[in-house]
């Protein structure tokens, strides 16, 4: 899956997963909407949640092939800022594993975001592949695996918001 990102610019440019990812040519970065190419958008505010039916299938085009984040601070995340075109989906409820918000729940930084979205998509190999830029990489993968086995296991959205549900009655 290509990886593509909207990015605002207003975080810590040292601190920026999204700009580390494009670094490394993992991800693309487009500084406007109307560049950024239509895919699966990755959007905190989407009705419907991420799982394993979203996955491209060999019939699909080049747009179900694309991961799509915003890239902007969780201070000025706003439904209004995901106006990107593609499918909108929300990840389920996933631990930041990353040092700013460490073992926050849904406080993911981009590459937290589209490396939970692959595992869940089937693309385990990639997810590891773009956290291991990142010397925590390998903790949000700790934290998240049994949640991500069992959302990648799950038959559509329903079945991993009732999984979801499971993790937030222990919260």
């Amino acid at each position: 899956m290509d990886l593509h990102v909207r990015y605002e610019g207003d975080d810590d440019p040292d601190k920026c997963s999204a700009r580390k990812l494009a670094r490394f040519d993992l991800a693309e970065l487009h500084r406007a909407t109307r560049s950024t190419p239509p895919g699966i958008v990755l959007n905190p505010f989407a009705d419907q949640a991420l799982s394993p039916v979203d996955a491209p299938s060999a019939g699909d085009g080049a747009r179900h092939s694309r991961l799509v984040a915003l890239d902007c601070s969780w201070e000025t995340a706003e439904r209004e800022a995901f106006d990107l075109q593609g499918v909108h989906r929300s990840l389920p409820f996933l631990v930041a594993g990353n040092p700013v918000n460490y073992g926050t729940p849904f406080q993911l930084n981009t590459v937290e975001a589209f490396a939970g979205a692959l595992c869940i998509l089937g693309e385990q190999s990639k997810a590891e592949e773009i956290l291991g830029k990142f010397s925590w990489g390998h903790t949000f993968l700790e934290l998240n695996e049994e949640p991500l086995e069992r959302y990648a296991d799950c038959a559509d959205s329903t079945e991993v918001v009732a999984v979801q549900d499971d993790y937030l009655a222990e919260e």
